[in-house]
C-alpha cells in the first residue's frame, strides 16, 4: 500500500464522515556507426508495413474494452523514425516569466519547493501554476518529462493548506504513474500532515479500503479501482471539488472513457478539474468540451518528440539475427541505461530470457507479473543494478526514470503515439537522449 502516511506527518485521525459505509560480434548496422547518412532512408526502398502480427498492433494488455479500442498497427512513414538532435548550442533557452519564489503560496509550502532544489520553474509549471492558483480550469498539453506533475501538485497542496477538508482525486492511467505522483506528492508535504491514499490494480483493496476509512485529502489512482471503491461507496464523489486528469490521452487509449465519465459525473458540477495531455484529438476535444468549463489552454509542446532525442533506424536485413544486432548495441560502452520495448507480454518475457543467456543484466515490466514484481524490476533499473529494462507499452507509460541512455524498438510500435511515448523516456528535461527502431 503507498500512502503518504509517514512518521513526519503524524498518525493519522479516523476519517469520521456523515455518511456511513460499509466496511561473437557481428558487424553492427546501426545508422548511427555505418556509413549510410543519418536521414538517408527512404520509405519508398521497401513496401510499407501495416500492422499485423509482424509488426505489432492490437489492444494493448490491460485495456478495459469499449471506446478507445486502438488499431491493429497503422502505417508509420519510417522517417518519423529518424531526426538528429539539436545542439545544444541551437536549443532556445526559456527564460520563465516567475521563479518559485514569485508564486502565491503558503510559506511551508514554498519552503518545501526550496528544499527540493526548485529555483526556476519549466515552461509547463510557469503557465499553469498561476492559473491553478487562481481556480481556473485548465487544458495543459506538453510532451513527457517536463515537469508537470509538480505543476498541478505545487497549487492543490496550497489549496489544502488554506482548507485542510479539501478533497482532491487525481486519475492517471497506469498504477506506476499514480505510485510515482504519489511518491512526489510525500516529497512536498512532508511534514505538513497532509495525507494521500493511492488507490490502483495489483494491489491489495482491502488494505485501500481500510486506509480510507482514515484523514486524506488526496487519492491518486488508476480509473478502474477507483471506480470499484466508489461501487463500494468507500469514495464519495461528492466530496471532491478537484480533479485531476493526468496523461487523459492515454486514458482515452487504454478503454477508459466510461470509467472516467462515470467519475466526472459523480463529482460537484463547480469543481476544479485540470486536464493534462501530450496529444490533441477530436476524441480528446470532446472530452475537454465535456469535462472542463472555459478551460485556460497552455500548450508548451513544440513538436511531437523532444529536440533532445536523437533518433534513428536500425535496418535488420535478410540473413540477419535480430537479436544478436541487440546483443551487439548493448556492449557499446554509450548503451548505459536501455529500455528496450517489445509488443508483447510474452515477447518481452522472452526477450529478457535470451538476454540474461548472453551475460546482460536485464529486468522486465508487463501485464503479467504482479505489482510486486515490476515494482522490484523497476528499483533494479533505477539504482542502476540492471543496465536493460525490457518492457511493453502499457507497463512502460508514464515511467520516469532518470538518466535513461537509449530506448530501443525491438518491435515496431502500433501506432505513432506509442513511438512518440516510448522515446519519451529518454532526453527527458535537458539531458540527451538516443532512440533506435528496428526496421525488418
Amino acid at each position: 500500500m503507498y500512502n503518504s502516511n509517514s512518521s513526519s506527518n503524524g498518525p493519522r485521525k479516523p476519517f469520521s464522515r456523515t455518511n456511513s459505509r460499509p466496511g561473437s560480434s557481428r558487424p553492427s548496422t546501426y545508422a548511427g556507426s555505418n556509413p549510410r547518412p543519418a536521414g538517408s532512408y527512404s520509405s519508398s526502398s521497401r513496401p510499407p508495413f501495416r500492422g499485423g502480427s509482424r509488426f505489432g498492433g492490437g489492444r494493448p494488455s490491460g485495456n478495459r474494452g469499449g471506446a478507445g479500442k486502438r488499431p491493429h498497427g497503422v502505417y508509420i512513414d519510417p522517417n518519423k523514425f529518424i531526426n538528429k538532435a539539436v545542439i545544444t548550442e541551437e536549443i532556445e533557452h526559456f527564460k520563465p516569466e516567475h521563479k518559485f519564489d514569485d508564486f502565491a503560496v503558503n510559506p511551508v509550502l514554498k519552503a518545501a519547493i526550496k528544499s527540493k532544489g526548485y529555483e526556476l520553474p519549466t515552461p509547463i509549471q510557469d503557465r499553469t501554476i498561476p492559473h491553478i492558483l487562481q481556480g481556473a480550469d485548465i487544458v495543459g498539453i506538453a510532451n513527457t518529462g517536463t515537469g508537470k506533475t509538480a505543476a498541478f501538485l505545487i497549487p492543490l497542496i496550497n489549496k489544502v493548506l488554506l482548507n485542510p477538508k479539501e478533497q482532491v482525486m487525481i486519475l492517471a492511467p497506469t498504477r506506476e504513474l499514480a505510485i510515482q505522483i504519489n511518491e512526489e506528492l510525500k516529497g512536498f508535504t512532508r511534514g505538513m500532515k497532509m495525507f494521500s491514499v493511492c488507490c490502483v490494480g495489483g494491489m491489495s483493496i482491502t488494505k485501500q479500503i481500510s486506509d480510507l476509512r482514515y484523514q486524506y485529502n488526496f487519492i491518486i489512482g488508476t480509473p478502474g479501482r477507483i471506480k470499484d471503491l466508489i461501487e463500494r461507496r468507500m469514495i464519495i464523489l461528492s466530496e471532491f471539488n478537484s480533479i485531476v486528469l493526468d496523461e487523459a490521452d492515454r486514458m482515452l487509449d487504454m478503454g477508459f472513457i466510461n470509467d472516467m465519465r462515470l467519475i466526472m459525473a459523480g463529482m460537484p458540477k463547480k469543481r476544479h478539474t485540470l486536464f493534462f495531455s501530450a496529444t490533441l484529438s477530436p476524441d480528446i476535444e470532446k472530452l475537454i468540451h465535456e469535462f472542463l468549463n472555459q478551460p485556460v489552454r497552455i500548450s508548451v509542446k513544440t513538436r511531437d518528440t523532444s529536440k533532445n532525442i536523437d533518433q534513428d533506424v536500425v535496418r535488420v536485413g535478410a540473413g540477419m539475427n535480430k537479436l544478436d544486432m541487440l546483443n551487439d548495441l548493448l556492449q557499446k560502452k554509450d548503451f548505459t541505461k536501455v529500455i528496450v520495448f517489445s509488443r508483447t507480454k510474452h515477447g518481452a518475457e522472452k526477450l529478457s530470457k535470451l538476454l540474461v543467456q548472453k551475460g546482460i543484466k536485464v529486468e522486465s515490466i508487463h501485464g503479467d507479473k504482479n505489482h510486486s514484481r515490476r515494482q522490484q524490476a523497476l528499483k533494479a533499473f533505477k539504482e542502476n543494478k540492471v543496465q536493460v529494462l525490457v518492457a511493453t507499452d502499457v507497463a512502460a507509460r508514464g515511467l520516469d526514470i532518470a538518466d535513461v541512455s537509449h530506448v530501443v524498438n525491438y518491435d515496431v510500435p502500433a501506432t505513432y503515439d506509442d513511438y512518440v511515448h516510448r522515446i519519451g523516456r529518454t532526453g527527458r528535461g535537458d539531458k540527451k537522449g538516443k532512440a533506435l527502431t528496428f526496421l525488418e
